[in-house]
């Protein structure tokens, strides 16, 4: 039995987190954003199925991408040259999580983004925690991502991409910008080899944690991001 989470009660330490499945340390409590935010400063985030509890996680090893380390592949620097997407920052959050909920993904069935998810992360983007990096094209919403900043952590939650690598487009986007706004390192929750390929790695969470505490303790306003502030010429 996983703990359960009643009213306003706080999380449990991470050591007692699951090993199989990796990092699952309670259900229940809701997602208010006084609760995510909890979560978030505390290495913990929600993933569920709709029409289950809310389930918190804390993996280890955890994955994460320094802003700096971000891979771009010959094709994709290519395609920045070219300059022919525009890149904006927080001008259509929720068209990005409603596409980020449609986006189909091999081995799953549905997803995650419910409905209520998509309330709450809108709610942190109305209170400038929450941020959506998006790709246009013609005018169009063709890629794009969304996620988390606290002090100097950013921690990524999902992407999508109607077109080649419109998402990649926007993960390079945001790395230069976080780069430049002084944010030393993205969560990328878990391993996959697509994380991989654009520079992510495993590190212990014990390590994860320390640099976590030091990221979210720099001082710090929320607020929107200016929607031009990713906007940058690629040699």
């Amino acid at each position: 039995m996983i703990p359960w989470l009643e009213g306003k009660a706080p999380f449990p330490p991470l050591e007692l987190a699951l090993h199989e499945p990796n990092g699952l340390l309670c259900a229940g409590g809701d997602l208010s954003p006084q609760r995510l935010l909890n979560a978030y400063q505390h290495g913990i985030f929600p993933w569920y199925a709709s029409g289950e509890p809310i389930l918190w996680w804390s993996p280890d090893p955890r994955m994460v991408l320094d802003p700096a380390d971000f891979r771009i592949s010959r094709s994709l620097r290519r395609r920045l040259r070219a300059g022919r997407y525009q890149v904006k920052l927080d001008s259509d959050f929720p068209a990005v999580i409603r596409a980020c909920a449609e986006a189909p993904r091999e081995g799953q069935d549905g997803t995650w983004i419910s409905r209520e998810m998509q309330h709450a992360y809108w709610q942190l983007a109305q209170l400038g925690f929450a941020h959506s990096v998006e790709t246009w094209s013609d005018g169009q919403l063709v890629g794009g991502l969304y996620g988390m900043a606290i002090g100097r952590m950013f921690y990524g939650e999902s992407m999508f991409a109607l077109t080649t690598d419109a998402s990649k487009i926007a993960a390079a986007h945001l790395a230069r910008f976080l780069e430049s706004e002084g944010y030393g390192m993205i969560d990328c929750q878990m391993k996959t080899a697509h994380l991989a390929s654009l520079g992510a790695r495993e590190i212990p969470r014990a390590d994860f944690m320390d640099r976590l505490r030091a990221l979210v303790a720099v001082p710090w306003q929320p607020g929107r991001w200016p929607a031009d502030g990713a906007s940058q010429a690629w040699s």
